[in-house]
């Protein structure tokens, strides 16, 4: 009982937060050495000179590490907010104040029946594994915007999905939160408001758009699940080698252009896997309950043959006898539907495929992750406990390999293979546990009929614990 009312009460959950990110901005403040490269130099120099850039009005378009969607202006020139601060300290200050609102948010949603304050605990534990490279790089405020949007999905899906947009711009993954939202409107508030806000800064500001070139003209970066092949090719031979190359230590060299190209192929198999599911999982009749049976039939009294009427007209008829064709007529479970979770499961999912097929998987990625995973544990229905476990024994090695023991990484060491092995095997596994939890839990088997006590397209399951995450 005590262990119980510990986890569930909001003075242990901010007793951890402050105690660890008390930590975090002693290390970033450089108050505390943390071993391996300095992480804050990217905060201190390169986010600085975009700053200057930012505020005459034009995009850093001449600089190669500058490589993202146009909406990054606001992280990058946020810390004008604190003028009484130097630059890096503001940033790392308003990175620490956005941490403390996703935890608001996720404590706020991880209350009411079919709730759970664990994913509260996800993020305040899964963050700080991490270490300091967390607070040093503006992916954590994207986060944010992703968290939030995915909990907006029930009540308010075109917050939500005006939410995915802003996100989308800021660093182009959060659109994948969309993946799971049923229902046209998160879809149309996403594609009006990202249009809109797109065109302002193409208008507005020149280079907006510069970004695609850098991002297509990138190689393979060494702690990406490709890079592994030319680790291992260095012993062996191969006569490429790492170099600083836009922004970050990738390898240069025979072939790389090769397993480029396969990582890219792998991200598109996994978007056709995408659309597949989001198809097959929309014919389905609706949520799947963990813990429910379809009830037996059992036999009905004889009833007493009804007296003719006469006719009524449409107009008449109460809402729950028209006929089924008609809008009003249409209950949620005849219909296709996500569970309030399934958005969250489903983003997560998303995020987990095109990270561990990417050509880069920086350290600063692992957050995201977190962050989605905070999401789908605050909904008791979820599927994803696993990946969710596999994904923070990542974050934890993650912070072994950059900063620790990056020196090792970059040689290519038997240590530092073993490190990105483990690591990117990790986030591979919660990938194929993650998208096969959520193909069962969503694609009825028995949903094109058939099988003994399969759900036809007419009969609805018990529904979820939850509620539908959106509807029509």
């Amino acid at each position: 009982m005590v262990a119980r009312s510990a986890g569930r009460s909001p003075v242990w959950l901010v007793a951890v937060w402050g105690a660890t990110r008390l930590l975090l901005l002693l290390f970033v403040l450089k108050v505390l050495v943390f071993p391996g490269p300095d992480v804050t130099s990217d905060v201190s120099v390169i986010y600085r000179d975009w700053y200057e850039v930012l505020r005459t009005g034009a995009f850093p378009s001449d600089d190669v590490t500058w490589q993202y969607p146009p909406a990054a202006a606001f992280a990058i020139l946020s810390p004008a907010l604190l003028p009484f601060l130097s630059y890096a300290t503001a940033f790392f200050v308003l990175v620490c104040a956005v941490d403390a609102a996703v935890l608001a948010l996720l404590w706020r949603a991880g209350r009411g029946s079919g709730r759970s304050l664990r994913g509260a605990w996800v993020w305040v534990v899964g963050v700080p594994l991490l270490g300091p490279t967390v607070y040093a790089r503006y992916d954590l405020m994207v986060t944010a915007v992703a968290v939030a949007a995915l909990l907006a999905a029930g009540r308010h899906p075109r917050v939500a999905g005006a939410l995915a947009a802003v996100g989308a711009l800021l660093k182009v993954w959060p659109a994948l939160v969309l993946v799971g939202m049923g229902g046209r409107r998160p879809w149309v508030a996403a594609a009006v408001g990202g249009a809109g806000l797109a065109g302002l800064f193409a208008v507005t500001m020149p280079g907006a758009f510069a970004f695609l070139t850098f991002q297509r003209e990138r190689g393979v970066e060494v702690e990406s699940l490709g890079a592994l092949v030319f680790h291992v090719a260095r012993h062996f031979g191969w006569e490429g080698g790492v170099l600083l190359n836009y922004g970050s230590m990738e390898f240069l060299g025979p072939h790389v252009d090769t397993v480029s190209t396969v990582s890219m192929g792998l991200s598109a198999a996994a978007f056709g896997w995408l659309l597949l599911w989001r198809v097959r999982a929309a014919r389905s009749p609706g949520p799947r309950s963990p813990r429910s049976r379809s009830p037996e039939p059992q036999p009905q009294p004889p009833q007493p043959q009804p007296q003719p009427q006469p006719p009524e007209s449409s107009e008449s008829r109460p809402p729950e006898s028209r006929s089924p064709g008609s809008r009003s007529s249409r209950s949620p479970s005849s219909r296709s539907r996500f569970a309030a979770h399934t958005a969250a499961d489903a983003a997560f999912v998303a995020v987990l495929l095109f990270t561990v097929t990417s050509r880069v998987i920086s350290p600063q990625y692992l957050v995201w992750l977190v962050g989605l995973a905070a999401v789908c544990r605050c909904f008791r229905a979820s599927r994803m406990r696993i990946p969710v476990a596999l994904v923070l024994a990542a974050s934890l090695v993650t912070v072994l390999e950059f900063p620790f023991l990056f020196a090792d990484v970059v040689a290519s060491t038997p240590l530092g293979i073993a490190l990105l092995a483990v690591r990117n095997g990790l986030l591979v596994a919660a990938a194929l546990v993650g998208a096969r939890a959520l193909w069962r839990d969503t694609v009825r088997r028995g949903s094109a009929g058939g099988r003994p006590g399969a759900s036809g397209p007419g009969i609805s399951r018990a529904p979820s614990a939850d509620s539908p995450a959106t509807a029509g």
